[in-house]
């Protein structure tokens, strides 16, 4: 992970990074193992997931902003399985609800942190 000059912004990066990484195991373990539903090309859900890895990794702003506005279709799908099923797979609804709201406060800690930065970060005069 980049080095950064704030305490938010490696709090914030590691909880975003984290809790993606955690959806993907989520998702993945869910629809192939652990309470599968079809022949498992629900899985696919992730790759949203595995495409913003890159960009949370490097702290891209605009990949936090995507996807704290793509995460509610996993917080949404989590609450519905989570209210409608029982069991196992009810049980997992609930923890991928949970991990969105972690990323979304992951990201959104994220980008008020970098902005707070960028404001106070002293502008280059022209030369």
């Amino acid at each position: 992970m980049p080095d950064s000059s704030s305490p938010a912004l490696d709090t914030s990066a590691r909880l975003a990074l984290g809790a993606c990484l955690a959806l993907i195991v989520l998702g993945l373990g869910w629809e192939l193992w652990w309470a599968p539903t079809g022949r498992g090309t629900l899985a696919l859900k992730v790759l949203p997931l595995l495409a913003a890895l890159p960009g949370l990794w490097t702290r891209r702003l605009y990949t936090y902003r995507w996807l704290s506005l793509a995460l509610w279709a996993y917080v949404a799908e989590g609450c519905v399985r989570g209210a409608s099923d029982l069991g196992r797979s009810g049980l997992l609804g609930w923890t991928e609800a949970l991990l969105g709201l972690l990323l979304f406060v992951g990201c959104a800690w994220q980008v008020r942190a970098q902005l707070a930065v960028r404001r106070t970060a002293p502008t280059p005069s022209p030369a």
